[in-house]
């Protein structure tokens, strides 16, 4: 598993590096030499905060930890990524490798989750707007997030709240 390391306002010493690339590769019993590990590192304040996401032949398992060092987040994060590759078992299995469900888990007993469930669709009705005037809207509408059609581009994106209080982008690309 190839293993890339970003930071924010940190430096990660060799250390940390380390320990990073060790834990991670634990999850190399689920993936082949494909997979692609990406670690978002930053500090906040008193905490410090990971990302952690994988990419697996267009398959997607992403989780985030807040702890009071780096050390506590891997350890933190690397359970809710397994458990999220055991709920969605089904349908990563055709991608993963065919022993990955053999055996213990790595990290931790296996934890009955609840399946999500649709419980309302929302319609919003999209016009032809800069990111400018989609902030404003986004402002003005009360919401976590704002759907709206980037005038620019002509592409459907989204405004959203983010944890930082800032808002953020997304900018769908299809494939």
């Amino acid at each position: 598993m190839k293993i890339e390391i970003v930071t924010k306002n940190y430096h990660v010493n060799n250390e940390l590096r380390e320990v990073l690339d060790k834990k991670i590769a634990k999850l190399d019993k689920y993936f082949d030499d494909q997979a692609k590990c990406k670690v978002y590192l930053k500090k906040e304040k008193k905490d410090s905060k990971m990302e952690l996401s994988l990419d697996y032949l267009g398959q997607a398992v992403r989780a985030e930890a807040k702890a009071e060092n780096f050390y506590d987040a891997i350890d933190k994060i690397l359970p809710k990524v397994e458990r999220q590759i055991y709920k969605h078992r089904s349908k990563l299995e055709a991608k993963l490798k065919k022993t990955a469900f053999k055996g213990d888990l790595v990290y931790e007993e296996p934890v009955e989750t609840e399946e999500f469930k649709l419980v309302k669709t929302k319609r919003f009705d999209v016009y032809p707007m800069t990111v400018d005037e989609a902030i404003v809207e986004f402002e003005l509408s009360g919401y976590g997030f704002f759907v709206f059609l980037d005038a620019d581009s002509n592409t459907v994106k989204v405004l959203y709240l983010r944890d930082d209080g800032n808002i953020g982008l997304i900018d769908p690309v299809v494939r």
